[in-house]
């Protein structure tokens, strides 16, 4: 099931990276023309979280503080895993999404639903315009959300 996106509303905006445009060493968004806030991150890995601009997994992401579960897709687990060929597309689909991520501008969009029943806020990642999800969906390392948990094994 694809997510019908709107943009989050201008004061809530989040568009991060393309230039230094905050105070390099506190980080703080600054108001653009656009009316959107813009700040450079840099991106991590973290297996289990850590709640500043990190990659968890295939299709989750921890930026500003906030856990972002990349609404369209679902990428095989690196965590629970049921088998072998699971946990290794897992892990590559991550390091392609620390890769996505760190390069280029990251533009999160709203869907129909707020968060997930683990508390994660459900965007839309788009990096330079570029939908995060269509990108690994298309690399063969993940595939479009359709509701439940489907096998990778």
């Amino acid at each position: 099931m694809r997510y019908k996106a709107t943009v989050i509303g201008t004061a809530a905006a989040l568009i991060i990276g393309g230039g230094w445009i905050g105070d390099r060493l506190s980080q703080k968004p600054v108001a653009t023309a656009t009316g959107a806030s813009s700040v450079r991150e840099s991106f991590h890995f973290c297996h289990t979280g850590g709640g500043t601009n990190c990659v968890v997994d295939g299709d989750t992401i921890w930026l500003q503080g906030e856990n972002i579960r990349i609404a369209d897709i679902d990428a095989p687990e690196t965590h629970e895993y049921d088998c072998a060929s699971e946990k290794a597309l897992g892990d590559r689909a991550t390091q392609r999404l620390l890769q996505l991520v760190n390069s280029g501008t990251i533009t999160l969009k709203s869907v129909d639903r707020d968060a997930d029943v683990y508390g994660r806020k459900l965007r839309l990642v788009l990096v330079d315009g570029h939908d995060v999800g269509d990108t690994l969906v298309n690399e063969g390392l993940a595939r479009y959300y359709q509701g439940g948990k489907r096998p990778w094994c």
